[in-house]
C-alpha cells in the first residue's frame, strides 16, 4: 500500500518531458541586431527570421515594439507557423535624432515560450550637407608681360546636392575671374568651368586669393593665385601647335632643353589648357629646343611631340 504514491509519481515526472518535446516553440536565431550610424531622413532594414522549433503548429497573436525611431514591417496577425516552418519580421530603423536608440520587439504566441523579447540599437547621425570642390589649390600663372594677360581654368564641382554660390572675392587687383555669373547653381554631381586671368601692371610678383561663398557646407572655398610681371622688352619665345585629332585632350605640357634631342624639362607650372605657350625665361644669346605633349581625361601623357628650336637674340 505505500508503493502505490512512489509509483504514480514516477510515472507523471517521465510523461512531462514528453509533452515538452512535442510543444510547439518559437526561436529567433539571432535575435538581436545593431544597424550601426545611420543618416537622419534615411532608413535601414533588418529581417530576423522566426521558427517554430517544436511540433505542433502554434500562432502568433500579439506584436510591440519600443522606441519611436524603429517600426515594423508587414506582419499581419495572426500568424501561423507550422512545425519546423518559420516567418520573417522585418525591423527598420529611421533615425530621429543624433546618438544611440534603441528598442525591444515583442511577439506573443501560444508557443511553451509565450513571448519572443529582440533587440536593436543603432545611431543616428547629420545628414551630410552639399559640398563644392574648387581645384586646383592654387594657380601659378609664370612669367607675364606687363600689359598682357595669361589666363588658367579652374573647375568647381558639386556633390551631395546641388550648390549655389553668391559671392567671388579676389583680393588682388592684377587678378580676375571670367565665366562665373553670380548667383549660381552647380546641380550635384555635375561641374563648371571658369577661367582666372593675371594681367601684370607692373614687373615683379604678385599674388592674390579667390575667395568662393556659397550655401556648401565646405564654403568658404578658396585658391591662391600667383605670377611674375615680365618688363615690356625682355625677350621670349612664342609656341603654338595643333591639337590632336580625335583624342579628348584637357591641356598639354611644353618641355624645354639647351641641347638638341633633349633632355627636356617641363617649363609650364600648371596644365595648359591652350594650344600657345609663352616662355619668357630665356637669357639672351642662348639657344633652345621644345617639345609638346598632350593629357587626356584619364590623365594620360602622349608621347614628345616634333621639336621646334630657337635662337633668343644677344643682347
Amino acid at each position: 500500500m505505500q508503493l502505490f504514491p512512489r509509483i504514480a509519481v514516477v510515472l507523471f515526472l517521465s510523461t512531462w518531458p514528453l509533452s515538452y518535446a512535442s510543444a510547439q516553440h518559437l526561436q529567433c536565431n539571432p535575435c538581436k541586431h545593431g544597424y550601426g550610424s545611420v543618416e537622419i531622413g534615411t532608413s535601414e532594414r533588418f529581417v530576423f527570421k522566426l521558427r517554430n522549433t517544436g511540433k505542433r503548429t502554434l500562432h502568433i497573436r500579439t506584436k510591440s515594439k519600443s522606441g519611436p525611431a524603429f517600426s515594423l514591417g508587414n506582419f499581419p496577425l495572426p500568424v501561423t507557423v507550422r512545425p519546423g516552418g518559420s516567418v520573417h519580421l522585418s525591423v527598420i530603423f529611421q533615425p530621429i535624432a543624433t546618438g544611440k536608440a534603441t528598442a525591444t520587439i515583442a511577439l506573443g504566441s501560444d508557443a511553451l515560450n509565450r513571448k519572443l523579447l529582440m533587440s536593436v540599437w543603432g545611431y543616428g547621425r547629420e545628414a551630410a550637407g552639399a559640398n563644392l570642390r574648387l581645384s586646383p589649390a592654387s594657380e601659378n600663372f609664370g612669367s607675364v608681360t606687363v600689359g598682357t594677360s595669361a589666363s588658367l581654368q579652374l573647375a568647381l564641382s558639386a556633390s551631395n546636392g546641388p550648390v549655389t554660390i553668391s559671392s567671388a572675392l579676389i583680393d588682388g587687383s592684377e587678378f580676375k575671374l571670367h565665366g562665373l555669373t553670380l548667383p549660381k547653381t552647380i546641380s550635384s554631381g555635375k561641374s563648371l568651368r571658369i577661367r582666372a586671368v593675371f594681367t601684370p601692371r607692373t614687373s615683379g610678383a604678385a599674388s592674390g586669393k579667390l575667395t568662393l561663398i556659397s550655401d556648401a557646407d565646405s564654403s568658404p572655398n578658396r585658391v591662391s593665385l600667383s605670377g611674375v610681371g615680365v618688363p615690356v622688352g625682355s625677350h621670349s619665345v612664342d609656341l603654338s601647335w595643333d591639337p590632336p585629332g580625335r583624342a579628348h585632350v584637357i591641356g598639354y605640357n611644353v618641355y624645354r632643353s639647351n641641347r638638341k634631342g633633349g633632355p627636356y624639362q617641363q617649363i609650364n607650372p600648371v596644365l595648359n589648357a591652350s594650344t600657345n605657350y609663352s616662355d619668357r625665361e630665356v637669357k639672351a644669346g642662348a639657344t633652345y629646343y621644345y617639345v609638346v605633349t598632350a593629357v587626356d581625361a584619364d590623365n594620360l601623357e602622349s608621347g614628345y611631340s616634333n621639336q621646334q628650336k630657337a635662337v633668343i637674340p644677344s643682347p
